[in-house]
């Protein structure tokens, strides 16, 4: 593994490191593509109540022929996740292909020995032009921080492991990135060349048949089949959804991409960070099964598995039981099957509970199952 530097921030200003400490941590691996940061701040009192959103960037730095950052958020990068620090690793260059990096996080409680704590790891995830970061927005919570033994003298320091599967290469060709989805992206902006149209609560949407044909076989069904709809000047009208929920799942079958969160009943209790996600997704994730959209539908079980504690659990396993979402019912009851007997009985004893298992009886067996297969 291969030392990338580090950066020094005081009083949420950058600095630039000593000779001294850069030669603390320097090293080089034998092989591989491995790299390591160090984002150390000093003076944590000072910044702790800099305004959500603000970040502190740390310097740019070299690894496997790229040009990288760190971003730290003391409290958080959006309002949904004002209660915990966020950090990010963000590609600090233009690039002609994406980038596929492995990323880790963790505080390093004893620098001098490298001791990690707190990791949060992520997927490989592909940085370029267009999707230049990514990180933890929930890497810890801030009470839980301020009590731990990562916090030293008002000081903290977090790495970022990355390891660069795609390192760049000499070419004297560069073939550019696919902007297919930039593409169709714009023609569902404009609208160019739509020529179906939809009614959704007070609301209406055009597209292109042949688009959600292409994407959807429930609309491949409904435009195209033996019952096709649209076919006249007359609009499509869809029936219980919500309009942005229908707007969401159209910018999906244009773009591939998951759409952006909107909130749905309002603000969430300060107690219950993620709570807006975990609405939205209860939303979103039934109107990507009832159009057949496999991926959308397998984004929100990955992003609502994400969610899944002791006030959220039975909400998510319910929506799992209806919606036939087997990995996301079995990540529900391995939490479960993990809790003490007093928070076990305190989900079973909500009314949300009763609820599901009057409903889904098969839930309760599954559970037991799980129970009896406690070591």
């Amino acid at each position: 593994m291969s030392f990338a530097g580090a950066s020094f921030v005081a009083d949420g200003r950058l600095l630039q490191p000593s000779v001294q400490c850069a030669m603390i941590y320097s090293g080089t691996a034998s092989s591989g593509s491995w790299w390591y940061h160090l984002l150390v701040v000093e003076g944590y009192s000072r910044i702790k109540n800099m305004p959500r959103g603000d970040r502190i960037r740390g310097r740019s730095f070299g690894a496997g022929g790229y040009r990288w950052a760190m971003k730290f958020y003391p409290n958080g990068d959006v309002m949904d996740y004002a209660d915990f620090m966020s950090v990010y690793l963000v590609l600090d260059q233009d690039v002609a292909q994406s980038v596929k990096v492995h990323t880790q996080f963790s505080f390093i409680d004893q620098v001098d020995q490298q001791v990690l704590a707190c990791i949060r790891a992520r997927k490989a995830r592909d940085f370029s032009k267009y999707n230049w970061g990514y990180g933890q927005s929930r890497f810890i919570k801030r009470e839980e921080f301020e009590k731990s033994e990562h916090l030293k003298y008002d000081c903290f320091t977090i790495r970022c492991d990355l390891f660069i599967a795609e390192a760049s290469a000499t070419t004297f060709i560069e073939v550019p990135p696919s902007n297919l989805c930039e593409h169709l992206n714009h023609l569902f902006a404009t609208k160019v060349g739509a020529d179906v149209m939809f009614e959704v609560g007070h609301e209406s949407f055009a597209a292109h048949r042949n688009i959600l044909a292409a994407r959807s076989t429930v609309f491949m069904a409904e435009l195209f089949g033996p019952m096709k709809e649209g076919t006249t000047a007359g609009a499509i009208r869809i029936q219980d959804m919500e309009p942005h929920v229908f707007n969401a799942l159209l910018g999906f079958i244009y773009t591939d991409l998951m759409p952006k969160m909107r909130k749905v009943g309002g603000e969430a209790q300060a107690e219950e960070v993620g709570a807006d996600e975990v609405t939205w997704l209860r939303h979103l994730l039934p109107a990507a099964d009832r159009f057949d959209l496999q991926r959308l539908r397998s984004m929100c079980e990955e992003r609502l598995s994400e969610h899944i504690d002791l006030s959220l659990v039975t909400v998510i396993l319910a929506l799992a039981a209806q919606h036939h979402c087997r990995g996301l019912k079995e990540a529900c009851l391995e939490f479960l099957k993990v809790q003490s007997a007093e928070d076990l009985g305190g989900v079973m004893a909500t009314s949300d509970w009763q609820h599901l298992t009057a409903t889904n009886p098969s839930v309760l067996n599954e559970l037991i199952a799980k129970l009896a297969s406690k070591p």
